[in-house]
This record gives structure tokens, sequence and C-alpha cells, in this order.
């Protein structure tokens, strides 16, 4: 009987824009073993959204084999706990074929599923959802969201003022469970996974350098045609302007310009600050411990530093070898 594959897997997370994807590739380039990509991104699981999500191109998915793109259409769901499941299936099926998965993405949420578990929450009330519809139409969004500050600050710190779709949830699951989403987060933390992580942590010092990025990233997306690609979503029978796909920053501000509701210039400007809240969110992440993997803080790395992929090639070469994933 053949020994139980060993597990590992090298993962490295940041904001968006911060450069992840480029780190990874130049990884898989050199590392002594066959290196297989998994995202960890919310929007690059549907199908058609290409552009707006900064989706791997044709050419480096023939180059590299990835995992957890493409798994929905856009007017179908994709849960956190759904992430985790079909994640840990796609480290088991890598490591069993002799080679690394390299974890890459920004969401934190699937990251913290992955590494704590799924919380146990109350399934969503259809009347309560609609009596919050009701009152954000009146009130705005913002009002609801200073309203869970109150009951839920921490939930609260990291969705944005706008996000509709969880500010409803959080403040839905609050109603229902009388205890915050947060908590039950930590209360329902399962076993983590047996898997030897190394966990690279992406966080840019210039945060003035962070948004040039974001602003030009976001200009070359619609010189590449990302304007027709919400376009042809829009054509979708089957998806309004309240699916969840269609909400993820970008989209949700080229659809309004497509349905006549703002300028492109508008739209732009909205989508880029959009980007640099989610950036600033997805840093809140971090900083907060929620992401940490087996108890171990990531190793943090300035992609504004020219020092950094050579300390992150060293890091990794070292923990390869059996030793720490660490560095100066």
């Amino acid at each position: 009987m053949s020994p139980p594959v060993r597990l590992r897997a090298l993962v490295v997370l940041g904001p968006t824009g911060s450069g992840k994807s480029a780190l990874a590739m130049a990884a898989a380039q050199y590392l002594p073993v066959p290196v297989e990509l998994v995202s960890v991104d919310s929007a690059q699981v549907y199908r058609g959204m290409d552009i707006g999500t900064a989706k791997p191109s044709a050419a480096e998915q023939a180059a590299l084999r990835h995992h957890l793109l493409d798994l929905r259409d856009p007017e179908q769901t994709y849960s956190a706990g759904e992430f985790r499941r079909d994640c840990l299936t796609a480290i088991a099926e890598i490591c069993g074929r002799g080679a690394l998965p390299l974890l890459v993405g920004g969401t934190m949420l699937y990251f913290r599923a992955l590494f704590h578990g799924i919380a146990s929450l109350p399934q969503a009330d259809a009347a309560l959802r609609a009596g919050l519809d009701a009152r954000a139409a009146l009130e705005g969004w913002p009002a609801l969201h200073a309203e869970l500050a109150g009951v839920d600050p921490q939930s609260a710190a990291r969705i944005h003022a706008n996000d509709a779709q969880r500010i409803q949830r959080a403040l839905e699951v609050h109603s229902l469970a009388g205890r915050p989403l947060s908590q039950l987060w930590l209360e329902g933390a399962q076993d983590q996974p047996d898997i030897d992580w190394a966990v690279a942590a992406l966080e840019p010092a210039d945060r003035t350098q962070l948004h040039g990025q974001l602003a030009r990233r976001f200009d070359a997306m619609l010189t590449a045609g990302f304007v027709d690609e919400v376009q042809g979503l829009l054509r979708r029978p089957e998806l309004s302007a309240d699916s969840a796909s269609l909400r993820a920053v970008g989209y949700r501000q080229v659809m309004e310009y497509c349905l006549g509701q703002q300028s492109l210039l508008q739209a732009r400007d909205q989508a880029v600050a959009a980007t640099r809240q989610l950036a600033k969110r997805q840093l809140t992440w971090l900083r907060s411990g929620s992401v940490t993997a087996a108890g171990n803080a990531p190793l943090k790395f300035d992609p504004q530093d020219p020092n950094t992929s050579e300390r992150f090639r060293n890091a990794t070469l070292q923990w390869l070898e059996g030793g720490a994933f660490s560095g100066p």
C-alpha cells in the first residue's frame, strides 16, 4: 500500500493590481517542480467575464495549467463553501500528480474559508431581504451600512458602504441569528486541512503608486474591449442588473454606462475609485489576521521593492527543501 500523498501549497495573495499573477507566473518557470495555478478569485469563476476580471489569457492558460476558472455562467451563484470544496479537491489532485499547487488571488473571504472553514449561517429569508431592499431604496445602502457598523463593526469594516449584497447578507444574518456575522464566522471555524502552507502576502508600501497602476490597468481594460464584454453580458436573457456577477467592481460601473445611466468618463472614474476601495478592503483583511494559515502570519513582500522577486524565490526554494517559508 502506497503512503499517503503529502499535501502542500504555495499561496500568493494581496490586493488587486499588486502583481500577484506576474510573480506566480515567473515562479512557475524557475521552481524545480511542476506548478499548476489555482485561482482564488470570486469573479474569475464566471464564464464570459474575462477582461474585467483580468483573467489569465488563453496563452497563459495554454502555457500553465489553471484551475477554478470559468466554473459558472454569470447568472449562476458560487459560494465560499463551494470554493473551499473545489479548492481542496484541486490541491489534492495536483499534489497527487507530483506537482505544486500555486494559489493566486485576492478574494480574502475565499482564503479565510479555505484556511479556517465555513461558518454555519442561517438560510436566506426572502421577506427580510425584500424589506432591506425597500429600506435601501428610501435611505440608501450607506445608511444601512452605518446600521451594520453599529451591530457588527468588524463586518462593516470589511464591507464597502455601497456593497448592497454583502450589507444585506450581514444585516440579514444578524437579524435571524441575533448575533454578528463576524462572531458566527469565528465560532464556525472547522478543523484546518492538513496541508503544508507557504503564504506570501503582497503589501505595496506606496499606496499612491498602486492607485496609479489600478487606473492604468482599468484604462487598458477599456481599450481591450471591456464595454463590449459588458454589453454582451447584458444581452443574456437570464442575467439582470441585480445578478451577483454584475456587482463585481468595474462591471457595475460599466453596466451603468451601457444602460445610459452615466457617461463613459463617469463610469471610468467611479470604477477606478471602487477598485481603490477594494484594494483598501483587501489590505484591511490582511492586516486583521483573518487570512492566516495554520496560525502562521503570511510572509510579507512589497511588490514595489526591486528585491521582492529574489526574496520570494529564495523563501520558496528554502521551503521546498524542507525549511521554513521565511526570509530577511
